[in-house]
């Protein structure tokens, strides 16, 4: 053989040993099945992001998300879930009547048609008798109080052992302050003025003024207005000063009575199915709930941040706001207290949760009474 022949066969002997460390090289740090180029860790990351996803559900509200305070908490709660999960969990909102009923929301989060809801659960008087002492109670808890009594006194325990019994979740997801107590046509100076007036009212407060003598129909919000114009209804009760003025209530009866003896708080739940709440990982439950609480906080800072300036333009807009008469309150206190004393005698949900807050009050107002400084002060 040549001294060339020798020569390019070395050179090809080479190349080999080359290509063949090169190979053991590359499995050394990279794992078996992977190629060196960079479009197939992109692809996985985008897989493993996708496997990574916590949950997608729908949840609609019985609120429109247009109404400051009243509605728009479902955004913030949404929006928030999606910030701080990084996108792995998000929850899609639809209005109220867009793919379910807003009084029969819970019934569809029991059945599995949706996944979660968020509504107040006074909705659900029909049905779950105790519910609206979860909502609002006449005559009951402030926001704040209300709020002790949920986390610190064995409120958040009833409200799910209540609800367990019809296979859904509920989680404290939003709270406002008092709502008005109506408005009117035409003056309330005694209780007779109540009597025969056809109202829209809602939960315990609506069994109340019934049993004075009001004739009381359930509406949603959207139904409100056109129900005054018509005449078919005299007066309504139904949020916050910024919620009833966007409504446009006062264009027909322009007398808005306080205080809020019916809703002295009002809370708002997101309510999950239960077999899929217990089917969550403890951390993605653990994601809700404080998502959730977030909403209760920032919820009532802006409900309580929008009245004042709305109530300063009434008399720009020919609105008059007006007090109750104590002594209208004090009858309307006193049928509360019966039309309580009923509804506990009937169901033993309801019972056990108004002795619960009862013995709650009575502790706290060693406190609420001598803490904070008189309202007039």
């Amino acid at each position: 053989m040549s001294q060339g022949g020798i020569s390019q066969r070395a050179t090809l002997v080479a190349v080999a040993v080359a290509f063949a460390v090169g190979i053991v090289g590359s499995l050394a740090v990279r794992p078996p099945g992977r190629s060196a180029g960079g479009t197939e860790p992109v692809a996985e990351a985008r897989r493993d992001a996708e496997s990574a996803a916590v949950l997608h559900w729908r949840m609609p509200v019985a609120f429109a998300t247009n109404l400051p305070a009243l509605g728009d908490n479902a955004l913030y709660v949404s929006q928030a879930l999606r910030d701080v999960s990084g996108g792995s969990a998000r929850v899609d909102i639809y209005e109220p009547g867009e793919i379910v009923p807003p009084f029969s929301i819970t019934d569809a989060v029991r059945d599995g048609k949706v996944e979660a809801g968020y509504t107040w659960l006074g909705y659900d008087q029909g049905k779950i008798p105790a519910s609206p002492l979860i909502g609002a109670v006449p005559f009951g808890m402030e926001p704040w109080e209300f709020s002790a009594w949920w986390f610190e006194a064995g409120g958040r325990e009833l409200g799910e052992a209540l609800y367990e019994k019809h296979n859904v979740h509920p989680l404290f997801c939003g709270m406002t302050g008092p709502e008005t107590a109506g408005w009117f046509r035409k003056r309330i100076d005694t209780l007779e003025d109540l009597q025969g007036l056809k109202i829209r009212f809602a939960g315990l407060g609506g069994k109340v003024i019934e049993q004075v003598g009001a004739s009381v129909t359930m509406l949603p919000g959207g139904e409100i207005f056109q129900a005054l114009e018509k005449g078919a209804i005299d007066a309504t009760e139904y949020a916050l000063p910024v919620v009833d003025q966007m409504l446009g209530f006062s264009r027909i009866a322009p007398y808005n009575y306080y205080p809020g003896w019916h809703q002295p708080s009002t809370a708002a739940h997101m309510v999950v199915n239960l077999q899929l709440w217990r089917s969550l990982p403890e951390s993605t439950r653990a994601l809700l709930d404080t998502v959730c609480t977030a909403g209760v906080t920032r919820n009532m800072a802006r409900s309580e941040g929008l009245q004042g300036a709305v109530m300063a333009g009434f008399p720009a807009k020919g609105v008059s706001a007006e007090t109750l008469p104590m002594d209208v309150l004090r009858e309307l206190q006193r049928v509360t207290n019966r039309v309580l004393e009923e509804e506990a005698a009937r169901d033993e949900d309801f019972r056990l949760i108004l002795e619960s807050q009862r013995r709650f009050r009575a502790e706290y107002a060693n406190w609420k009474s001598r803490a904070y400084l008189p309202r007039d002060f």
